[in-house]
């Protein structure tokens, strides 16, 4: 079948990360002018999980929700545990289930499950042979701060605006980044690499893709087309006032269209001016990606970066996303913006008429100085993925022709257990054409939906044989592994959007569990979530541990998470034996682990979404 069974690294610029990274590592370990690196801490070591542990969501439970607890324990039978309020008193108890070894976290572990207690309140432990979880809350607006959180992350990883205090709070407030204002040398004509075009473009805006200041057009496409996707979820099933106007931290609030749009928007922008102008050489195509001619240190203020600019060459993956990401955008936001949304369905249009000119024009894997590569050998599921959106949109029987005769409209492995990400998008059409309606076959509708809901089924079903309940097979720790875990957990979301069957909500909701503390290492992977949160998350701005006078990432970041491949000298040095679920440093040096990313974010935003609506 055309999809790939492997995990890949959705999410890595890997083809040349370890020396790159190096690079950076050595650059990061002078302090820049005017630096205290004397007031800076000490790098972490490796976390780890003591040989008894009792590891929870850290931020907390929903009533309604499920209520699960890992405890490490070589122990062959039932303990006993108790839930405590924040006096201390005990509100529940039980004994716990013996699961055994578990082979992602290398450890014996039991499990508890809570769920039966309906109580409320902030301040709960769960203590199990002596041992005595982290603090956590049981709320029905647990996740309302996340979801602003998770979404405001975007607006300070913008390009091409200024980060303002009163939005994001004066730590993390800077000057416009890559508007040619000096030292900068882009983003407002940006010219080509060597043989690839003979003009400039402006291609301001957008958002800064992860760590580093470039701007991926394939990267981007898949983190837009899910802020959109959530809210055209969250609008079909009622709660779309929770994403509406003035609801997030963004200066567009205040104008009538919902702010997740307007911060879409952002990138939407950025997106259409990767698009090459008609008169020139393959008109409607996307440029792959713009970046620094050579890779910054660390720390980099965005304003502060003097590399030169550089348009990579136009590819077939990244043209596609162009169109299903602007196809999307159309139906979308024709409600709330008409002219918008017309520019929008004219940008998928030349775009898709485009690729299928060019339908082979592939970005190198060795197109990594200054940036990661972003390269991508199949690009039969973005075809399908567009073609999607562009049927869904306007209902042409030429998208339609184009969605049932791709091979990836019938084939049983598209969703896989690994999950979903730039290079593997064929879902993203499975899942459009389940929810919006079009005029599909009903027995092809049938088919489609019921694609969705198997996959949901394959990943409880990894979940139920795992010690942390993680919708992730133990050999799928790969760079970025917490965004695939994400990923899967919107699939659950979307088949309890067809089936409004509890158990999956469940399987939803003990996703984020797994990314905010129920995890081998006791670690909330997000920001300002949880006792043990990260904080040290690889980000040229965000950048405290090597510059005392920069903040840390602001709370709502998620880290890449555990990657068994090891790929950067930092978890080299500190995780060597590690088992898979355990190959993770808050270390700002560690970017295979640490890094944040766009495409992380997203899901993660979308999910809290999901899981704060109530009712």
């Amino acid at each position: 079948m055309p999809v790939s069974l492997l995990p890949r690294p959705c999410g890595a610029r890997a083809a040349t990360a370890l020396l790159t990274g190096a690079l950076l590592l050595i650059a990061a370990q002078s302090a820049p002018a005017g630096a205290d690196s004397s007031a800076a801490p000490a790098p972490p070591t490796a976390a780890s999980a003591a040989p008894s542990a009792v590891q929870v969501n850290q931020l907390g439970y929903l009533p309604d929700g499920p209520k699960r607890a890992t405890v490490v324990s070589a122990s062959a039978t039932a303990l006993l545990w108790q839930l405590r309020d924040a006096a201390g008193r005990t509100a529940a108890s039980g004994s716990t289930t013996v699961r055994g070894a578990d082979a992602a976290s290398g450890q014996s572990v039991h499990l508890v499950d809570f769920s039966s207690y309906q109580g409320t309140g902030t301040g709960y432990t769960l203590t199990v042979d002596g041992r005595t979880s982290h603090p956590f809350d049981i709320r029905a607006n647990l996740y309302d701060g996340l979801r602003t959180d998770a979404m405001s992350f975007f607006y300070q990883q913008r390009s091409g605006i200024p980060i303002e205090a009163s939005l994001a709070g004066a730590a993390y407030a800077r000057p416009a980044g890559h508007l040619g204002v000096a030292p900068n040398r882009g983003d407002t004509a940006v010219p080509c690499v060597s043989g690839v075009c003979d003009y400039v473009r402006d291609v301001r805006g957008g958002w800064y893709d992860a760590g580093d200041q470039g701007k991926y057009v394939v990267n981007g496409g898949l983190a837009v087309w899910q802020l959109v996707n959530s809210f055209e979820r969250a609008k079909r099933a009622g709660h779309a006032a929770a994403l509406g106007d003035s609801t997030l931290r963004v200066p567009e609030r205040g104008n009538g269209i919902p702010d997740v749009l307007d911060e879409s928007r952002w990138e939407l922008e950025f997106l259409m001016r990767m698009q090459i102008p008609e008169g020139k050489p393959r008109a409607g195509m996307a440029f792959h990606k713009v970046h620094d001619a050579a890779w910054t240190g660390l720390p980099t203020h965005p304003e502060q970066d003097a590399e030169p600019r550089e348009l990579h060459a136009p590819s077939t993956a990244a043209t596609l996303n162009l169109a299903a990401a602007a196809a999307q955008c159309a139906r979308v936001y024709a409600p709330y913006d008409a002219a918008f949304a017309t520019r929008c369905l004219d940008s998928a249009r030349r775009a898709w008429a485009a690729a299928r000119a060019n339908p082979d024009v592939l970005a190198p894997g060795s197109d990594s100085t200054g940036g990661g590569a972003y390269d991508d050998g199949e690009v039969g599921d973005e075809f399908y993925w567009a073609a999607a959106e562009l049927y869904a949109t306007t209902g042409e029987a030429r998208y339609r022709d184009a969605v049932t005769s791709s091979p990836y409209h019938t084939a049983s492995d598209v969703f896989t257990p690994f999950g979903f990400g730039w290079q593997d998008t064929a879902p993203l059409g499975r899942i459009v054409l389940a929810t919006v309606p079009n005029g599909l076959p009903a027995t092809d509708l049938a088919r489609v939906r019921a694609s969705v809901v198997s996959a949901a089924d394959g990943q409880l079903s990894t979940m139920a044989g795992q010690g942390y309940g993680v919708p992730l097979p133990a050999d799928g720790y790969v760079w970025g592994s917490n965004g695939q875990v994400a990923n899967n957990g919107t699939v659950m979301a979307v088949a309890y959007e067809l089936t409004e069957q509890r158990r999956y909500r469940t399987g939803a909701l003990e996703t984020l569990d797994y990314l905010l503390g129920r995890n081998a290492l006791g670690q909330s992977y997000v920001t300002g979530y949880g006792e043990h949160a990260a904080q040290n998350q690889h980000h040229r701005f965000w950048a405290h541990q090597y510059d005392a006078s920069l903040p840390n990432p602001p709370a709502g970041s998620i880290a890449g998470g555990a990657n068994a491949g090891l790929e950067d000298p930092v978890a080299q040095e500190k995780l060597p034996g590690c088992a898979p679920a355990a190959c993770y440093i808050d270390d700002i040096g560690s970017y295979s682990t640490n890094e944040v990313a766009i495409n992380w974010n997203a899901p993660l935003a979308w999910l809290t979404a999901f899981a704060a609506e109530r009712g």
